[in-house]
């Protein structure tokens, strides 16, 4: 199939939407130290004190700016075209990282990053063609076919187990619980989204979808979702490495926002199976260039000083990280900046 006039404003548009997105992930972090700093209360224990912090809003308008480019990306483009491409603003994150966070890249994730870039290309090419749709209401019978309500229910059910069961006991020692949350909702959110933008779309087009109660409740699942996600994504963030959540999280919830858009929105209905191949290829090698770079980032001091970390009191945590001098030059001798102890803060868009 060609590449689309759609396409390449929703492939340019996902690239927008990557730069600024990588970007807020490093401004917010160093939003959330500054907030800790000043409260001893980290957002991964559930503090607040970052809605104070200017950059930390710094970050959250940059970060809008590029939800609102891949908003609309969506609209013009299948997610197996758009989701992929987020990849970039691991690559962009990484970069930044280096030399704002001191989080080392190391050789082997520049390769990594070279991967990232490499699938993209390989998927952009083979990307479908979006189906034609004319109505909100046709979304809508997309959203209740049998096979998507299944997808759903799984993905209510998961969310609830991780917030209950698994995010008292290990969500601040193992990075999958936060994120697989993040994930999970995120896979719906798009769904939404793309709804919703579509349904904004034909009301640019002249028609009117804004008086059918379903673009409103698309819009409600949106807020909803989108909600869930950030309070969960900084508990990430404010948790973790920030070269650790953001492959972690894009390879979760790249993989179940296709898996939910296939469903949902058929979109390899009418492809070769050469081109869905292609796609799949291209895919899992961008999933290796995230992987790769996620075991190359020098992360594993600080991931193993984190763990007995974040199992201390927060009153003990506030003595250790306001501790003598001799303390805060052992963590510069590892390269991480004193306040990084103190709230170790991560990241993903």
């Amino acid at each position: 199939m060609g590449f689309s006039e759609d396409n390449l404003k929703g492939f340019i548009l996902a690239l927008v939407s990557s730069l600024f997105i990588g970007a807020s992930f490093i401004i917010k972090k160093k939003g959330l130290r500054r907030a800790a700093a000043a409260s001893g209360v980290r957002a991964g224990i559930g503090g607040f004190s970052y809605l104070l912090e200017p950059l930390w809003w710094l970050g959250m308008i940059t970060m809008i700016i590029g939800e609102v480019a891949n908003f609309v990306a969506y609209a013009f483009a299948p997610a197996v075209l758009v989701t992929p491409l987020g990849a970039l603003s691991i690559i962009v994150s990484a970069v930044l990282a280096q030399f704002i966070l001191n989080e080392k890249l190391h050789q082997l994730g520049i390769l990594g990053c070279v991967m990232c870039i490499a699938g993209s290309v390989v998927i952009v090419i083979h990307a479908p063609q979006e189906h034609p749709i004319t109505s909100v209401q046709e979304i809508c019978s997309m959203a209740t076919q049998p096979a998507f309500l299944l997808y759903v229910a799984s993905v209510i059910v998961l969310v609830f187990i991780l917030i209950f069961h698994f995010a008292p006991q290990c969500g601040h020692s193992n990075v999958l619980v936060f994120t697989g949350i993040c994930s999970l909702m995120g896979s719906l959110s798009v769904m939404s989204v793309k709804a919703l933008g579509t349904a904004l779309k034909l009301t640019f087009e002249g028609n009117n979808q804004l008086l059918y109660p379903e673009t409103w409740f698309f819009v409600f699942i949106v807020a909803t979702c989108v909600i869930m996600q950030m309070n969960y994504l900084n508990k990430a963030l404010d948790t973790f490495n920030t070269a650790v959540v953001s492959p972690i999280y894009y390879v979760m919830f790249t993989s179940l926002t296709i898996i939910a858009s296939v469903i949902m929105f058929k979109d390899w209905d009418g492809q070769s199976v050469g081109n869905i191949i292609s796609e799949i290829c291209g895919f899992i090698v961008v999933l290796s260039g995230t992987i790769l770079l996620h075991t190359t980032t020098d992360f594993e001091r600080s991931s193993s000083f984190r763990g007995s970390y974040a199992s201390l009191p927060p009153a003990l945590s506030a003595r250790l990280c306001s501790g003598n001098g001799e303390f805060m030059k052992h963590d510069e001798e590892n390269q991480l900046p004193a306040e990084a102890v103190c709230l170790q803060r991560q990241e993903m868009h």
